[in-house]
């Protein structure tokens, strides 16, 4: 039976022992549900996990490290693992945000912490949002005990609310002192950085520019331009990439260091930006802000007319940007609107407009190679002074958009190659790398994610059950302005592996590079700052000991790891947003379409705020509706009605649950 492509999937599990055949001393990270069960997967992913049943968890928490014993059980008449947990050997956190309710108990925010938390309230109140630190818990009998470390607030609030999402997925919004301070010290060092300029390659009289989003305030990155004279056969560029040269300032092993380390990442919530590095750095010092000499470690390339590349030259630089251009006023630009003559950077017209030639002519180039569409509508809220959501906007992409993630590309894919170039040239014990990467697709995946597509009416080519970035585009062109169009880019995404960070270069997938890393944006990863840090010693030729080398590693653990924490708080705080829109619209009409197919109902997703909601299938109608799990469908018994993955409906908004952030709907017929 093939997985369902629904990102809500229900199983019930009828289980009968077969055998008292258990296996000891298994270990492994649990993941766990509100209802008290677990998942521990296997080190191997083609083997099944193992199924932890309510009652046997012993006290474990979701991404514990536990010990587990193991023995086969039939489910469905089907033999599988079913576990029980012994002992937990390594809690994943014992900080957790929730809501004080009745009788002195906290009940957390992360759904999969299946019990309550007893606390001393002290000078908290009901419905109060706060911190807490649980105390040792080994009495699965009894609720675990936590002290408060802080009192956030009321919930509902905005500022609390995002807070709440902040702290949950382990990151802080303030920084210590001794990490301010350093900060402070460095951008009151304005002498050390005059000295600085005379070692550096001097490209302030090349004319450079930074294009940004209108609201951005931390400025990673600027590409310069300069047309060459002289050119045997065909026009010749020096394009530069100049990035902050955050490694100047952030010394490894400082408190600055430590700190980046810790977070990994800057956040991206709706309504704020939770920087990496304080302000004084990422918005002052480090940035790249118009008409200021700046310290940056640039890429610098020379580029026919066909976006060759003929040359490329690594090293640090300073850079003075003329001029600071949001993406929407440099499309006005390049389009020629009338009323741009007035302003200043309407003068860098043909620069730009040849900047797009070559960037529209990389992107061909790299399309041609197999590189993947992964293109999906981003969601924005405008918010009143409170932060609540007062309406929704789609974030248009322009080709402004297009022209810098081309060039950020080619720099990533240059700096790549140089690196593994100089590591081969060591030998293969040295390496001193962090890569950007993106497996190949496990192909069970693959061959589930064709069989839902199949079922929608389209195609996925697969050859010995592998596919190939073009079969990916394939279908991606199929289902181009289709209803399905959204519903499957998701359920593609999904079925890739993740793109994470390693010392080990196995290509990206995705891009169709066979050599890929971060490079342009250390101010907000962590990564970025590393590679410029290495990128560094291989210009110099300098060897990697095997400490450096095994710390790289769990460097680039940490950073994927952080990475997906602050995913995860991102698509909470927009979560929130969708949930308190549809809040204040209950009773209200809308269209959508139906994102997921369930046992217990159907999931469908508005089409303008992307917002999801269930319909319990006990509502959808008088008919009795059975869930077919072949067709990704319900289907009413009597009358035939069907519902299926990808189908438009009307339907009206019946409640919103702000604290579990969850929407119900109800199908509007006719």
């Amino acid at each position: 039976m093939p997985r369902s492509y629904s990102s809500h999937i229900g199983l019930t599990c009828y289980i009968h022992p077969v055998n008292k055949n258990t296996y000891h001393n298994h270990k492994g990270v649990i993941s766990t549900t509100q209802k008290g069960a677990g998942y521990i997967d296997d080190p191997d992913p083609k083997k099944e996990s193992v199924y932890i049943e309510p009652g046997k968890l012993n006290t474990a928490l979701n991404g514990d490290t536990v010990e587990f014993t193991v023995m086969t059980k039939k489910i469905r008449g089907v033999t599988t693992k079913i576990g029980e947990v012994t002992k937990v050997i390594q809690r994943s956190k014992e900080l957790f945000v929730g809501t004080v309710n009745d009788g002195l108990v906290v009940v957390a925010d992360d759904r999969k912490m299946y019990v309550s938390i007893s606390v001393v309230a002290g000078k908290a109140k009901k419905d109060d949002k706060v911190y807490v630190r649980m105390k040792p818990w080994t009495d699965p009998k009894k609720n675990p005990v936590g002290e408060i470390v802080r009192i956030l607030g009321q919930k509902g609030i905005n500022d609390v609310e995002m807070e709440s999402i902040v702290l949950d997925k382990g990151f802080e919004i303030g920084f210590p002192a001794a990490v301010e301070k350093e900060a402070e010290a460095i951008e009151a060092d304005k002498a050390s950085i005059a000295l600085e300029i005379s070692k550096r390659r001097d490209m302030r009289g090349v004319l450079t520019f930074t294009i940004d989003p209108f609201d951005a305030k931390d400025f990673d990155d600027a590409i310069s331009f300069k047309k060459l004279d002289g050119a045997p056969s065909t026009q010749l560029y020096e394009i530069g990439v100049h990035i902050a040269d955050v490694s100047h300032y952030v010394r490894e092993g400082s408190a600055l260091d430590k700190e980046a380390v810790k977070r990994g990442c800057s956040i991206y919530l709706v309504d704020r930006t939770i920087p990496m590095l304080p302000e004084v750095l990422s918005n002052d010092v480090c940035s790249l802000n118009p008409h200021e000499d700046k310290l940056t470690f640039s890429a610098i390339f020379t580029i026919d007319e066909h976006a060759k590349v003929h040359s490329r030259w690594f090293g640090r630089t300073v850079i003075n940007s003329d001029q600071r251009f949001t993406y929407e006023n440099a499309q006005e630009v390049i389009d020629g609107k009338s009323g741009t003559d007035i302003f200043e950077g309407a003068k860098y017209h043909d620069e730009l407009v040849t900047l797009n030639r070559l960037a529209k002519t990389l992107r061909k180039q790299n399309a041609s190679q197999g590189a993947i569409e992964f293109e999906q509508e981003e969601i924005k809220f405008r918010l009143d002074e409170k932060g609540k959501p007062i309406g929704v906007y789609a974030k248009e992409r322009l080709d402004t958009h297009k022209l810098v993630e081309e060039y950020m590309l080619l720099a990533n894919r240059e700096v790549a190659k140089y690196i593994f170039d100089s590591i081969k040239k060591k030998g293969k014990r040295d390496t001193g790398a962090i890569y950007r990467i993106h497996d190949v697709p496990d192909k069970e995946k693959i061959a589930n994610l064709a069989t839902f597509v199949k079922a929608l009416g389209y195609e996925l080519r697969l050859k010995n059950g592998e596919v190939t970035a073009h079969d990916i585009n394939h279908l991606l062109d199929q289902i181009e302005d289709t209803p399905h169009e959204s519903l499957i880019r998701t359920a593609t995404i999904r079925s890739m592996q993740k793109a994470v960070y390693s010392t080990k270069n196995v290509g990206h997938f995705g891009l169709a590079f066979s050599f890929y890393t971060h490079f342009t944006s250390p101010i907000r990863r962590y990564p970025d700052l590393l590679v410029q840090r290495i990128l560094a010693r291989h210009l110099k030729n300098e060897p990697f000991g095997d400490r450096e080398i095994v710390a790289l590693q769990k460097m680039a653990e940490s950073s994927t790891e952080r990475e997906i924490n602050a995913s995860e708080a991102e698509r909470a705080s927009k979560k929130l947003k969708q949930v308190e829109y549809m809040s204040e619209r209950v009773g209200q009409v809308f269209e959508g379409n139906i994102s997921g197919v369930t046992k217990w109902g159907i999931y469908v997703q508005e089409k303008e705020t992307k917002s999801e909601g269930m319909i319990p299938i006990s509502k959808i109608g008088t008919d009795y509706f059975v869930f077919n799990d072949k067709t990704y469908s319900i289907v009413g018994e009597k009358t035939k009605q069907k519902f299926t993955l990808g189908d438009a409906i009307t339907f009206k908004v019946i409640s919103a649950d702000l604290d579990k952030k969850i929407l119900e709907f109800a199908i509007i017929n006719g």
